[in-house]
């Protein structure tokens, strides 16, 4: 694009600011960046004549254009006004339109840009009543990846069908997806391939499996294990070995169940425990050698309709206390023996995931 200086004379510059129409469309596009559609009502000119006289002023690099699908949209060059003869004219031009009242009108077209947008959306479309998540999800989570620091490497422990890493997959770099049940792996299998995640790993095996501890290596920046402490038979040992699988200062992150009385759960979905007390899940995370532990309560209309959701949802936050990475030390006896003694004086409440 030519610069106003680049004119083989300057006699040819004033003969184009001599059209007191382009002077008009040269202080309205100064003032916003407009569409030739607009200008032409603003100036109150066919829009053919408009793109005539925008043209030259295009060309000798007074106006820049952009276009949107069939529009074109123009705004006062980026250098303009670095040539006092235009800025002169634009002077000139501002003073013709708010003497027509072009200028005071610039306000409204745009106003109606965003007329046009709220009705659009003032009338539903689609299914009125749907409140499932957004198909959309994931590309919002990807937007939202720059705010975590530490996102090379996450790991859901126990994934069943995968719907996780709906939420994984577009945070971090790297997500390994963990469970024992090929048949839960062939679903997750599926949704990775649906939603090209091709930074998931599926790994079967117990949390202590070399396979698992090499593809996890040299640790995680997130463990998340979503309703899966409830179907341990030792809560704490559970805890432990999902530990090892963060770096330092990695995260854990346990999604499970408040303590409830709902029995048929364990009959329907093979619970071993009726959720946990928040306290309960502290000491677990403590005796696992876990520290910061803490425990949010899950607003419940967060989990409304899912068939669960009447049972109260928590989460437990915690980081590992020692320095080392994947390992397949997981207790000492005595913490063992302790881990069994607990769970024997908790064996009348009762909670692998429910995927």
């Amino acid at each position: 694009m030519a610069s106003p200086t680049a004119l083989e004379t300057r006699w040819q510059l004033y003969r184009l600011l001599s059209e007191p129409v382009r002077l008009r469309l040269l202080a309205l596009a100064a003032e916003e960046e407009l569409a030739l559609g607009e200008l032409s009502e603003l100036l109150e000119e066919s829009q053919p004549n408009v793109s005539r006289h925008a043209a030259p002023l295009r060309q000798a690099g007074l106006l820049a254009e952009r276009r949107h699908g069939t529009r074109t949209f123009v705004r006062l060059g980026e250098d303009a006004l670095a040539d006092p003869v235009v800025q002169d004219a634009v002077a000139a031009g501002r003073q013709l339109c708010e003497r027509d009242g072009s200028l005071s009108r610039v306000a409204s077209v745009v106003r109606e840009r965003e007329a046009r947008t709220r009705e659009f959306f003032a009338e539903p479309r689609g299914a009125a009543d749907s409140v499932e998540l957004v198909a959309e999800l994931p590309a919002y989570l990807f937007a939202l990846r720059v705010l975590i620091d530490e996102r090379e490497l996450a790991v859901d422990a126990g994934t069943g069908d995968g719907r996780l890493l709906d939420v994984l997959a577009p945070l971090f770099r790297r997500v390994v997806a963990i469970d024992r049940s090929e048949a839960q792996l062939t679903r997750a299998r599926r949704r990775v391939a649906r939603h090209g995640y091709d930074n998931v790993t599926l790994v079967r095996g117990e949390l202590d499996d070399e396979a698992v501890l090499t593809a996890v290596a040299p640790g995680a920046d997130l463990v998340i294990a979503a309703r899966v402490l409830h179907h341990a038979p030792r809560p704490r040992a559970t805890l432990r070995a999902l530990a090892t699988l963060l770096r330092p200062g990695g995260r854990l992150v346990v999604v499970d169940y408040r303590r409830h009385g709902d029995d048929a759960f364990r009959e329907h979905q093979a619970d071993v425990w009726n959720g946990f007390e928040a306290s309960e899940l502290i000491e677990h995370a403590r005796a696992a050698g876990l520290v910061e532990a803490e425990v949010l309560p899950v607003p419940a209309h967060l989990v409304e309709g899912a068939p669960d959701g009447h049972l109260g949802w928590q989460v437990l936050v915690a980081r590992p206390s020692c320095t080392s990475g994947p390992s397949r030390s997981l207790a000492t006896e005595d913490s063992e023996r302790l881990d069994r003694s607990e769970e024997r004086e908790n064996s009348t409440d009762g909670t692998t995931r429910n995927r």
